[in-house]
């Protein structure tokens, strides 16, 4: 076993407690029910079908609601839903004021959000306007003529002037920003498919119906906006050139542009001013200073940051642990004063949090998911968790590519087989990194298809359905969702969890990510062991720990002055 003594810091802080020294009470600045938030994000598609049709929809999960109310979560942030070709699923929007047939219709939609508000349960709303699909009515209208009064929503580039300097596409089959389009004898910008033409924020016009937009589903009664891939809405209209190899590092070229300020404040006077609602734009900048500027209050533009650098860490071939606490740590401390963040290692875009940052082995995972859920519910910062996590779901195993929904995967495979790569390890890094993962159907219960539909699924319901799923656990007090909804009523019963001040303790223990939370007088230990082996934590004045708050094992053993923790434990403990 591995022998670890835990900072200086936690021997003052625990001698402190011991000695009757208490600090002095203060107020929690700046409390905000959307600080307090948690937030569970529900892919439509994939959470429950009503009527057999293979797909997710509206009536699926109002039929869940209980459900999901059960789980104790305070939001819901719902992928689109509106009308769309489902180029991108959803990320393509046709109609932004109508319901994609498949998920049904804005009487259901009113339904949801109603059984939502009757929980006490918020909704967040995806907005996707850096770009739209190639069927909207506004880009039927601008393709079709120079002249057209919607020419101007979109970026074009007449051919007469030559090809236009290159533009990396994260889902283009040839990596190419830049469409040619026949009608008009102009290229098209679009950063993601090429049925996704970006829009021009330039354009006031576009900006006044987007904010329309907005409106329309704010006087509805959402209470939030996550606002898609919005950091790269802004564009030097002039398109210069990009040095060789810019791609490679695209986002500091793509991301907080000249005139997204100007953007996010102007849509905050407009939209979010006017309703108590919660903004998150996905990305966070390209440093700290640009999430900040993002974020801070007196900025008057968003509320949180949701920051990839954490979800980005994990590898096939693993990731350290040191350089997941450095990431968490750092952005709480350069947060620890003023903006907020998001807390996350999972969503839409990721493969499963089991199969990435722990161990979805059938030994460990259990333990593991229960380990990440405490984790990411005992940080400082608003939690987004993913459906499927609170039960532990795992990567799925497809064998070919013809097995794979995914635009971005598809369109990669067929960039890489052209660019000669080697396509075994392309399909293993795929097979463990694809978005696929994280998208297949709701594990409800071991009957067919898992309950999830009676139909054929859009996508292949997980092998591991009968052992996982949340019939079973439902009725199994130490399963991983029960552990997930204990968290979640711990955090929510303890201000310590979402206001405290984050301290973390032996930053460089390899195995271990120890840390501390702290609120006034009150001082919760947090202790996750992230290896498949045991790990002892020598503690000074280890009487001072009191039983402990949550465990994912039936015990802990402390002789003395020492901790054991078991392969992927994690404990919570409350300093006297």
């Amino acid at each position: 076993m591995k022998k670890i003594l835990i900072h200086t810091l936690l021997a003052l802080l625990l001698l402190g407690c011991s000695n009757g020294q208490k600090k002095e009470a203060s107020m929690v600045p700046d409390k905000t029910w959307w600080k307090e938030a948690i937030v569970y994000q529900i892919y439509p598609r994939s959470f429950k079908d009503s009527d057999g049709d293979g797909v997710g929809d509206l009536k699926g999960i109002i039929e869940k609601l209980d459900y999901i109310k059960s789980l104790g979560v305070t939001m819901v942030w719902l992928n689109p839903f509106y009308q769309s070709p489902n180029v991108d699923n959803g990320y393509d929007v046709s109609d932004y004021k109508a319901i994609l047939s498949e998920f049904g219709t804005m009487e259901d939609f009113d339904n949801l959000l109603k059984g939502l508000h009757e929980r006490n349960i918020k909704f967040v709303l995806d907005v996707v306007v850096n770009h739209s699909s190639d069927q909207h009515e506004w880009f039927k209208q601008a393709r079709s003529s120079r002249n057209n009064p919607y020419r101007d929503y979109y970026h074009w580039w007449p051919a007469e002037k030559g090809k236009p300097n290159f533009r990396y596409s994260l889902f283009d089959e040839k990596g190419d920003a830049w469409q040619y389009d026949s009608i008009s004898n102009s290229y098209y910008l679009h950063y993601f498919a090429k049925e996704q033409p970006d829009l021009n924020w330039e354009n006031p016009k576009v900006r006044e119906e987007v904010y329309n937009i907005m409106k329309f589903w704010a006087d509805k009664g959402v209470d939030g906006f996550r606002l898609d891939a919005f950091q790269f809405a802004a564009k030097d209209t002039t398109f210069p050139k990009f040095p060789d190899g810019f791609e490679k590092d695209f986002i500091q070229y793509y991301a907080m542009q000249d005139g997204l300020h100007d953007y996010l404040k102007e849509m905050n006077e407009e939209v979010f001013s006017k309703y108590d609602v919660m903004s998150v734009a996905e990305g966070a900048g390209r440093n700290f200073q640009e999430a900040h500027e993002l974020v801070d209050a007196d900025r008057k533009e968003l509320n949180i940051a949701y920051a990839f650098d954490a979800v980005d860490i994990a590898k096939p071939e693993g990731y350290s642990l040191l350089k997941l606490k450095n990431t968490f740590t750092t952005w709480d401390k350069e947060f620890s004063k003023k903006g907020w963040l998001s807390i996350f290692l999972s969503n839409h875009d990721q493969a499963r949090l089991v199969s990435r940052f722990g161990n979805d082995s059938e030994e460990f995972r259990e333990a593991s998911s229960k380990l990440l859920n405490t984790f990411l519910l005992s940080m400082r910062g608003t939690p987004f968790v993913y459906y499927g996590d609170e039960i532990g779901m795992t990567n799925i195993e497809f064998d070919s590519i013809s097995q794979y929904k995914d635009v971005a995967a598809i369109n990669g495979y067929k960039k890489a087989l052209s660019e000669g790569v080697d396509m075994h390890k392309f399909m293993s890094d795929l097979n463990f990194a694809s978005r696929d993962n994280g998208r297949t159907p709701m594990q409800w219960d071991s009957s067919e298809n898992a309950q999830f539909t009676s139909g054929e699924p859009w996508l292949p319901v997980n092998d591991n359905y009968k052992n996982i799923n949340v019939s079973v656990q439902d009725k199994d007090p130490n399963s991983i969702l029960n552990h997930f909804r204990k968290m979640v009523k711990l955090r929510k019963d303890n201000e310590v969890l979402v206001y405290g001040d984050y301290q973390l303790l032996d930053e460089n223990n390899e195995d271990v990510y120890a840390f501390t939370r702290t609120l006034n007088n009150e001082t919760i230990l947090v202790l996750l062991n992230f290896t498949n082996h045991d790990a002892t934590i020598e503690l000074p004045e280890i009487s001072h720990v009191n039983q402990a708050m949550i465990n994912n094992y039936h015990s802990v053993e402390i002789n003395h002055s020492s901790i054991q923790l078991k392969p992927y434990q994690g404990i919570l403990f409350k300093l006297n």
